[in-house]
């Protein structure tokens, strides 16, 4: 009888090892897919844009000529937008994130409005933009100006961030909660001396991906009527500007072979101004991980 049950044991173990082997070879193939497809990609935009990119290129305003065009107003643009969405998103989803974890209470108002906030999160940044145009273009009278662009830009990534920052104050250990209440703390000073430094590598993991959805939209842009071409550089916050994405579509999309260089080493400019906002980011959150 043992030898049967070890025999059972043995053969059910061996199928087990079997199907996890299968799954690990899996994951693997999907992994090398995914990094093959990333590598194509990088090598011909690289390859196609790389001989395009000089300080011309980035000094230089948007051309019909291809040789002429330049990317210095849409590079411009896109960091004016980016200061706006940034601390707009940062501030308005670290906080609400803190309030639904903090201090409402749990019931079915709050449930309600976090399935409603992660519901958001999947909703088309198409949507977002005929919001933004509906808010902040026409009701607001902001026009096509890059506070109406970053508002409506910081609406799209908000429930990211607000999600990413939940999940974050939720990983906080309770025991640090405890020591710093017990130690007499108030509930505001536990939240910015002990919960918020603890949580800033998730939260800053989060609002990473969400700023780097945000600087590469091109949908949003469109619908509330960002131009395409300017031949000047914003002032102020009211101005009429355009971003890299509005400016590499443009490229893209015009039947000139030339074009399709201008526009690759635009592609490469944009994912240099990514790596520039996620080393930053990278090295705050990392700072912050040592330390707790």
């Amino acid at each position: 009888m043992r030898y049967i049950e070890q025999e059972t044991v043995v053969r059910r173990m061996n199928g087990r090892m079997i199907i996890n082997r299968l799954f690990q070879g899996l994951f693997l193939f999907a992994t090398l897919l995914a990094l093959l497809a990333l590598v194509i990609l990088l090598y011909r935009i690289v390859t196609q844009g790389a001989g395009h990119l000089s300080l011309d290129f980035l000094s230089n305003f948007a051309s019909r000529f291809p040789e002429k065009a330049g990317i210095k107003a849409a590079l411009v643009g896109s960091i004016w937008l980016m200061a706006v969405v940034a601390p707009t998103s940062i501030i308005l989803g670290v906080g609400s994130a803190i309030y639904l974890e903090e201090y409402a209470k749990k019931g079915r108002i709050t449930t309600f409005i976090q399935m409603n906030i992660s519901n958001l999160a999947g909703v088309p940044s198409v949507v977002f933009g005929l919001l933004g145009l509906t808010i902040f273009v026409r009701a607001l009278a902001l026009g096509n100006s890059i506070l109406a662009a970053g508002f409506t830009m910081s609406l799209l990534i908000l429930p990211v961030i607000i999600v990413a920052a939940q999940e974050a104050i939720r990983s906080v250990p309770g025991e640090l909660r405890d020591a710093s209440y017990g130690m007499g703390a108030t509930k505001w000073q536990t939240i910015v001396r002990i919960i918020l430094p603890a949580a800033i590598p998730g939260i800053l993991t989060g609002s990473i991906l969400a700023l780097s959805r945000a600087i590469g939209e091109t949908a949003p842009l469109i619908v509330i009527g960002v131009p395409v071409i300017i031949q000047f550089l914003p002032a102020g916050v009211m101005d009429t500007f355009t971003a890299l994405p509005m400016q590499i579509y443009d490229w893209s999309s015009r039947p000139q072979a030339e074009f399709q260089t201008v526009a690759a080493a635009g592609i490469i400019v944009l994912m240099a101004v990514l790596l520039f906002m996620n080393s930053i980011a990278v090295i705050i959150r990392n700072k912050f991980d040592k330390s707790y």
